[in-house]
C-alpha cells in the first residue's frame, strides 16, 4: 500500500500561514511538518532547503496577487469601471490565504529587512499599479488624476486595516463604498 505524499502546495500554504503569523523566522521545516501532521522527510522531496521554500512562497504569492487577480478581473469583461469594481471586490475579499491582508502585511514587513524581498515587493506593487493605471486611464484623461486614483486605491488596500478612526456616524463599509464611487466617477 503506497503512502500518499503531502502535496507541494500544502507545504507552501502552511509556510505562508507561518510567515503571516510570525514572519520569515517562523517558517521552520519541523514546525511546518508538525502542523501538517507529517514527517519533515517529505519536505526534502520538494525543496532543497528552507530558503527554497521561502522563494516558492514568494513566487506563489506574487503570482496570486498579480496575474491571477488580473485574470479574474478580466475574465468577465466589461468596461474599465466594471473591471475596477471587480478588482476592488476581489482585493477586499482576501478570499485566499495568498491574497489575505495578513499575508500582504507580513511580506511587507519582511521586505523592510530583506533587500531581495523588497525588490520583489516593488515588482509586485509596480505590476499592480500598471494594471490600475491602464483601467483608470481608459476614462481619466489627466495622467495626474490617474496616478492619484491609483495611489488612493492602493493605499486603501494596504492601509485600511491600520485606521481606527470613526467616520462621523458612518460605518467603515459605508465610507469605503463612498470612496469606491468617488474613485470610479
Amino acid at each position: 500500500m503506497a503512502i500518499a505524499r503531502t502535496p507541494r502546495g500544502k507545504w507552501i500554504e502552511e509556510g505562508l500561514r507561518a510567515l503571516s503569523a510570525g514572519g520569515p523566522e517562523a517558517v521552520r521545516i519541523e514546525a511546518l511538518a508538525q502542523a501538517l501532521g507529517v514527517s519533515k522527510g517529505g519536505f526534502y522531496g520538494y525543496f532543497r532547503n528552507r530558503d527554497a521554500l521561502l522563494a516558492e512562497i514568494l513566487d506563489t504569492w506574487e503570482r496570486e496577487v498579480t496575474e491571477n487577480v488580473i485574470e479574474r478581473v478580466e475574465r468577465d469583461g466589461g468596461d474599465a469601471r466594471t473591471r475596477l469594481g471587480r478588482l476592488f471586490t476581489i482585493a477586499g475579499s482576501g478570499d485566499s490565504r495568498m491574497t489575505s491582508t495578513t499575508a500582504e502585511l507580513a511580506i511587507r514587513d519582511w521586505a523592510r529587512r530583506d533587500e531581495t524581498v523588497a525588490e520583489r515587493l516593488k515588482r509586485v506593487d509596480n505590476r499592480r499599479m500598471e494594471y490600475m493605471r491602464s483601467l483608470f486611464g481608459s476614462f481619466c484623461a489627466d495622467a495626474d488624476d490617474v496616478e492619484v486614483r491609483c495611489l488612493i486605491t492602493f493605499s486603501l488596500r494596504i492601509g485600511n486595516h491600520f485606521v481606527a478612526a470613526d467616520h462621523g456616524g458612518r460605518s467603515r463599509a459605508e465610507v469605503l463604498e463612498l470612496t469606491r464611487k468617488w474613485l470610479l466617477r
